[in-house]
């Protein structure tokens, strides 16, 4: 696919234009009259090879979308870092990432892969904010060359990294589109949500879905059995403004859902956890997934909204091992660091260590209510007996288990305690977290002067 195809987008100053290679960059205004940065490598000039030249046009571009505020979009087709140049490539690839990544945080990032992304460029989308890749594209680090001389594994491009690949198996991809026009099409739908950098908020929209509506069905969604399993996009539709949701990430992580929404014309970035997929536990896929999303709206200035309903963390020797308590820490810092506005409603279970990691009260959160059938615990009922009731009896373990639900699960008991704000029926919700956002609009905190955090990584 050529990379000079300009129909989708109006053209308002071209940048360096003049400097041969594969790179052009541009100031864009798309369809619905958002400017941004449109950054460019055509696969069609030398397989797109990165030239000292062709990165000194993407730091360029780079630089002016920090400076100017507008956000950057890296539209890629790369076969990697100029090989006849050597070392000057090299050095302008190193150019170029240090200016994405003095973007991160200023001005939102997204890379649109067409093609393919291999080695150096594969890192570049790396550090973006978003990845759109079209269904023919693919991009990784080392190739299919480099892993079977390596590995002694044979596989094709398509095999390694895919875009089915890196939306279901690495995270990569934010979304997989057909191509180029479906890509731009996602892009603008995404900016609604987005404001065009950190010194600004996301607009608020005018709706004519009431902040009063009544959202009874969110509640229909839940089946009466504690174990039983729902779709959590269910319960979204039903919240937000017009039934209207940006899901990031689908094919990742199954089991949390990341969206971006408009509730009483606010956007809002929503983590969720989903119960039809490993009945809504955390494991470590789905810990990046949530602590790089809520890392994002807080940098950007979007209230995050977190629905809970999980038993904890997936329990198994091989998360442990791959860094569990590393990963689970990710979205720990990640909230407890956030100073946008935070709501957190616990839909049905909200137990032990995931208690604690989605927002809770004590995590710093604005607003915080529960169902009225929903469970805070150190954990289930079923789960205490079997600890604590080893030796008893089925009788004696099923009345310790009735006691426990009516003692230590119930709402109210939390609610009484401090530990939540308020129980609050499933048809008030929308009512309730529209009215918190209004209030909060003004919210501002202090943060301790320090050079950066560190996060867990």
């Amino acid at each position: 696919m050529a990379q000079t195809d300009t129909s989708h987008y109006d053209i308002v100053v071209e940048l360096q234009h003049s400097v041969p290679g594969a790179a052009t960059a541009q100031v864009v205004r798309l369809s619905q009259g958002r400017e941004v940065v449109w950054l460019a490598i055509n696969g069609e000039i030398h397989k797109g090879a990165l030239s000292a030249s062709a990165s000194h046009v993407i730091a360029t571009a780079a630089v002016t979308a920090r400076t100017k505020l507008l956000p950057l979009v890296l539209q890629i087709e790369s076969s990697g870092a100029d090989i006849l140049e050597g070392i000057s490539a090299l050095h302008g690839w190193g150019k170029a990432a240090k200016a994405l990544s003095d973007c991160s945080g200023v001005i939102p990032t997204i890379s649109v892969v067409t093609g393919p992304a291999v080695s150096g460029p594969a890192l570049l989308i790396g550090l973006s904010d978003f990845v759109v890749m079209t269904q023919d594209s693919y991009a990784f680090v080392s190739g299919p060359t480099m892993v079977a001389e390596f590995t002694g594994i044979t596989m094709t491009a398509e095999e390694l990294g895919g875009a089915s690949v890196q939306a279901r198996n690495s995270g990569v991809a934010s979304t997989v589109v057909d191509d180029l026009d479906s890509a731009v099409i996602w892009i603008e739908e995404l900016l609604e949500y987005l404001p065009d950098n950190v010194n600004c908020v996301p607009q608020v929209l005018d709706t004519a879905d009431s902040d009063d509506r009544l959202t009874t069905e969110a509640g229909d969604v839940v089946p009466e059995s504690s174990t039983g399993s729902y779709d959590i996009r269910k319960i979204i539709a039903a919240l937000v403004d017009d039934g209207t949701y940006l899901e990031l990430k689908p094919r990742w992580a199954g089991n949390l859902v990341t969206a971006f929404a408009h509730m009483g014309g606010h956007s809002i970035g929503i983590v969720a956890n989903q119960p039809m997929n490993l009945a809504g536990t955390l494991d470590i896929p789905a810990s990046q997934k949530a602590a790089r999303f809520v890392a994002f709206c807080d940098a950007f200035n979007i209230p995050i909204l977190t629905l809970v309903d999980t038993p904890g963390f997936y329990p198994g020797k091989d998360l442990e091992w791959r860094g569990m308590i590393r990963h689970g820490a990710q979205l720990v810092f990640a909230y407890a660091r956030a100073t946008v506005p935070r709501i957190c409603v616990i839909i049905r279970k909200s137990y032990g260590g995931a208690y604690i990691v989605m927002d809770s009260k004590k995590m710093g959160n604005d607003l915080c209510v529960a169902w009225p059938w929903a469970e805070l615990a150190v954990m289930g009922a079923g789960q205490a007996a079997a600890i604590l009731q080893r030796r008893a009896t089925p009788e004696e373990r099923t009345a310790f288990e009735a006691d426990y639900t009516e003692r230590l699960l119930n709402p109210y008991i939390a609610a009484e305690r401090g530990y939540i704000d308020a129980v609050v029926t499933p048809a008030d919700t929308r009512r309730e977290i529209c009215a918190s956002l209004h209030m909060l609009v003004d919210k501002r905190e202090d943060l301790v002067s320090r050079k950066h955090d560190n996060t867990p990584l």
